[in-house]
């Protein structure tokens, strides 16, 4: 089992109207915006898409509109969850839906030992034959970290494909890579880690930062991948401010706040999260000029 997941992944925002409703409109608007930037692969309903704040209708429309505005760009949804019937029942409708694949968080709260979290993916992997699965290793979230030797025994189920990882342990990336096995994918989980994540083995990256400026940090990815250091390190520098700034609140509150200034969509996020503070908004709109060259970047 195959699929190509190099390159620049970007974790969808999902916008909503002022009354907290999902604003279908907007997430289309972001979604061209995103794909006119020259991502590779589209992620709706992870972490970013407050994924576990939707209710099934709202993500069976998110799915369809995804893959409605993808241009042919691979579509991979989030279908984590804490209960493994539940991460079943999401992938094996991801899969009705048309996506190309899963991406499937540790179960949170819950704390599986070694044993539970593989017969975990095993299960999502029987609800949904043949469907490939991004393991997704978030300890600050979940709780629990994916080591490289447990992650060794996800890779034995073949329709584990790749892992995103955001540990954020540059050697704990660096030993995932050097066991990675022959046609599994290591994808970055951390905007500020993606340089060097690929310098030591990392295929790409699944970004936030990619919402709001996705040619440039498409731009960081491709030199990254193609050798250019001198020019990788220097897109690297000017986003670093615009990287920060997104993850001094929890994510995805400032990212909401940087999509509002940019004119794709409300700052709303849904309880229990709360809109970004007034400080947070500053840094950003300073964070957005320096990475823009002195200048709000303007939208299509």
């Amino acid at each position: 089992m195959t699929l190509d997941l190099s390159g620049l992944a970007v974790a969808l925002a999902t916008p909503f109207t002022s009354a907290g409703d999902l604003d279908l409109p907007a997430f289309r608007k972001l979604v061209r915006h995103v794909v006119g930037g020259g991502v590779d692969t589209l992620v709706p309903l992870g972490t970013t898409g407050e994924a576990s704040t939707l209710l099934d209708a709202e993500r069976d429309a998110i799915i369809t509109a995804c893959l409605e505005e993808s241009q042919g760009r691979t579509v991979i949804v989030g279908t984590g969850s804490n209960a493994t019937r539940q991460a079943a029942a999401l992938t094996r409708r991801a899969q009705e839906l048309g996506a190309a694949g899963a991406l499937v968080v540790t179960p949170y709260y819950n704390k599986p030992n070694p044993d539970g979290l593989v017969a975990h993916y095993a299960a999502i992997a029987e609800a949904a034959p043949g469907f490939p699965l991004v393991a997704y290793n978030v300890p600050g979230r979940t709780g629990q970290n994916v080591v490289p030797a447990l992650l060794m025994r996800l890779w034995e189920n073949p329709q584990v494909v790749a892992v995103k990882e955001s540990s954020g342990s540059l050697s704990q990336i660096a030993e995932v890579a050097r066991t990675l096995p022959k046609g599994k994918t290591l994808l970055s989980g951390d905007d500020n880690l993606a340089l060097a994540s690929m310098a030591v083995g990392a295929s790409g990256l699944v970004s936030v930062l990619g919402n709001v400026l996705p040619r440039e940090t498409s731009a960081l990815v491709a030199a990254a991948r193609g050798g250019n250091g001198a020019e990788a390190l220097r897109l690297h520098q000017q986003l670093l401010p615009l990287m920060d700034a997104l993850f001094v609140e929890s994510n995805p509150v400032p990212l909401k706040a940087a999509l509002k200034l940019l004119g794709l969509g409300t700052d709303v996020v849904r309880l229990p999260l709360a809109q970004a503070s007034a400080a947070t908004r500053t840094l950003l709109s300073e964070a957005l000029c320096l990475a823009s060259d002195g200048t709000l970047p303007g939208v299509m």
